[in-house]
């Protein structure tokens, strides 16, 4: 990628780069600090003294065809999409403004560069030049600005964009703050915020915050694929296979900034959840990429001699009681005492051993860990089976059954398998329900006791305003705590993490004492790809950068 150079540097910046330097700040947290307030990933990387690393590029032979193991889901309006998969099918042709990288900076992407005021109150984003949409149309600042709107659009069904804007959005209206997203002309928006949001690049940069056109409908998705990516699909058929071609009539601005997409032709093969299906297929000459890698199968695609892609993650497992759930009649996780005995109850070491295979970090049950620069070090409630049924018993819900559903894959179950052991070895009665993948991604938010995965985002607040604000569309626990809003409203004025990290404090500890969820440990992300794939490296958050793919050598012979 080409690097820009932004026309001011923010003030906090160059704070950051002093505290890399005193040794109070990881090289991560600064460089996404720092890149999400405007400053260049080279700018980023000088100011503590380091080189922002190239990236290599190698050019494919004409006629390369990648098979990548993946599930193919159904697609829909990306301000919907709940699962990455789907994404890395849209991303051929739907671009993003924003992208992150595993080092943990922002880069541009249709944007060309950003700024950012003292306050983080305005945001000044400037269109990369020279991109057109794939019928030849510029792209402006006025698409930019149109899809802004679109994110703060809270009457759009499934829209998790919504909370990422919150800051832009009206809550009587629940649309955009009229005069809030302005277009000075064909390539600025300026976005002018009621109160400080530090979070909205990083928002940008999530896999459902794909730009489309103005004219786009999610019901013919496939069949006027209008967007600025260089592919275009020729066939989506969910449960079983999805193909992108290269779209050879447009002339796609990323070859000219130095990417690569030289693949010709990507299929994604959909063998189901079980893993050792997508081994089976490896083994077979059948792929050449595995979308991720979990588990056992690790130590397996080694030994097979595949590539191994490996970063340390905030990606999770959240096993959570909806709150809001009625189960025969009665609300049985209404009950903090239920939510507490639960938390009580599972010891998240055994979780990640059994459900994981140890590898990743024990967390505490708050969905935020060391990984986020405002972390606070807030104990965990103490592991505790005895007095978890005794205050089982006191909410009177011990011969009651919980039923703990989870989808039917491999790391996944097994985990949900370890917690629902738990909770029966500490006096529970409860019921393992397992779903297939296709049910299970149609009722994730509605399930009353389930297990989800989650992605890695780079700021903690950022977890917090998507999955356990009241009322927004990825809130799958149902939990709804006013004074938790007003303190993340708070957080998220604060630019300064070591301040924010007080008022985190406040917000963990609500969510350790409120039992909202059993978050029990972090995620290392692998993924395996033959020898001869190039760029198919793992990205920390799911991002799917499909420009990266390469293939350096000819397919394995069947």
């Amino acid at each position: 990628m080409t690097d820009t150079t932004t026309t001011r540097l923010h003030p906090a910046v160059r704070m950051y780069a002093e505290e890399v330097r005193r040794g109070t700040l990881d090289r991560r947290a600064f460089l996404s600090r720092a890149t999400a307030l405007g400053a260049t990933t080279a700018t980023a990387y000088g100011l503590i003294g380091l080189t922002a690393p190239a990236r290599a590029q190698e050019t494919a032979p004409q006629g390369s065809t990648l098979r990548m193991q993946m599930e193919v889901r159904a697609l829909r309006d990306p301000r919907a999409f709940d699962w990455p998969q789907i994404a890395y099918i849209t991303a051929g042709w739907l671009e993003y403004l924003v992208e992150y990288h595993n080092d943990g900076t922002f880069g541009p992407w249709l944007l060309d560069r950003w700024e950012v005021n003292d306050d983080a109150t305005r945001y000044t984003l400037h269109v990369r030049p020279g991109v057109t949409w794939n019928d030849g149309t510029p792209f402006t600042a006025a698409d930019v600005a149109r899809n802004i709107a679109g994110w703060c659009d809270k009457g759009v069904d499934g829209n998790s964009m919504a909370g990422r804007m919150a800051a832009l959005i009206d809550p009587v209206t629940g649309q955009a703050i009229a005069g809030a997203i302005a277009t000075p002309d064909d390539m600025t928006v300026v976005l002018t915020l009621p109160r400080p949001d530090i979070t909205i690049i990083a928002g940008m940069s999530d896999y459902p915050a794909q730009i489309v056109p103005a004219d786009f409908d999610a019901s013919d998705i496939l069949t006027r694929p209008k967007g600025t990516g260089p592919y275009l699909p020729e066939t989506v058929e969910v449960g079983v296979k999805a193909v992108l071609v290269r779209n050879l009539d447009h002339a796609w601005w990323g070859y000219d900034a130095g990417k690569g997409a030289s693949v010709d032709r990507f299929e994604f093969i959909d063998y189901g959840t079980d893993p050792s299906a997508h081994v089976a297929a490896a083994a077979a000459g059948e792929i050449d990429v595995i979308y991720e890698t979990v588990g056992d199968y690790v130590d397996i695609l080694d030994g097979m001699g595949w590539q191994k892609s490996k970063v340390a993650s905030g990606s999770t497992i959240v096993i959570r009681p909806n709150q809001q759930a009625v189960v025969d009649g009665r609300m049985p996780y209404a009950d903090v005492r239920v939510r507490r005995a639960i938390a009580m109850a599972v010891d998240p070491a055994v979780c990640l051993e059994l459900g994981y295979g140890d590898r990743g970090e024990v967390a505490r049950n708050m969905h935020i860990g060391p990984m986020h620069p405002e972390w606070a070090d807030v104990p965990a409630l103490a592991v505790d089976p005895a007095a978890a049924l005794a205050l089982l018993t006191e909410a009177g819900w011990q011969d009651d059954e919980m039923e703990l559903i989870s989808v039917d894959d491999d790391w996944r179950k097994n985990t949900t398998d370890a917690v629902a052991a738990q909770l029966r070895d500490a006096g529970f009665k409860v019921k393992r329900t397992i779903v297939p993948g296709s049910a299970f991604a149609v009722n994730w938010t509605t399930y009353p006791f389930s297990s989800t995965d989650w992605n890695h985002r780079p700021l903690g607040i950022q977890i917090y305003a998507l999955a356990y604000r009241s009322g927004e569309a990825w809130n799958e626990s149902g939990f709804a705590n006013s004074a938790f809003d007003s303190l993340l409203d708070r957080a998220g004025a604060i630019a300064d993490a070591d301040a924010r990290r007080t008022i985190m404090a406040e917000l963990q500890t609500i969510m350790r004492d409120e039992g909202v969820v059993l978050q029990p440990y972090w995620r290392s992300l692998y993924r395996h790809a033959r020898p001869g794939v190039t760029g198919a490296e793992m990205n920390i958050s799911y991002l799917p950068r499909l420009y990266d793919f390469g293939i350096a050598a000819p397919a394995a012979p069947d």
